[in-house]
């Protein structure tokens, strides 16, 4: 199902930053504290900008902005954010 993808995801990221292997998330998640924040940081402005500049340009809007909302999740994981967390407070946002 469609709407269980981000779960995935994020069960993903938390089991790559839990149980570290060879890959781009792990590697981040295993930086020094500060230094895995601030790549972090510096992706999701990366991406944030190219969502920008895909929407002007109207072309991979879909692509850049999974993009961000991937490295927004990576950034929730690294902090230790759960998923519920964001979920609930979009319920809240909603009501």
């Amino acid at each position: 199902m469609k709407d269980k993808v981000i779960r995935d995801i994020y069960q993903v990221l938390e089991n790559r930053r839990d149980h570290p292997v060879e890959s781009y998330t792990s590697r981040i998640m295993q930086d020094s504290q500060k230094k895995a924040e601030d790549k972090i940081l510096e992706k999701i402005g990366e991406e944030a900008s190219e969502v920008i500049i895909a929407s002007k340009n109207d072309e991979n809007l879909v692509q850049e902005s999974a993009d961000l909302i991937f490295h927004t999740l990576l950034l929730l994981v690294y902090k230790g954010v759960e998923l519920d967390e964001l979920l609930d407070e979009f319920e809240r946002r909603r009501g």
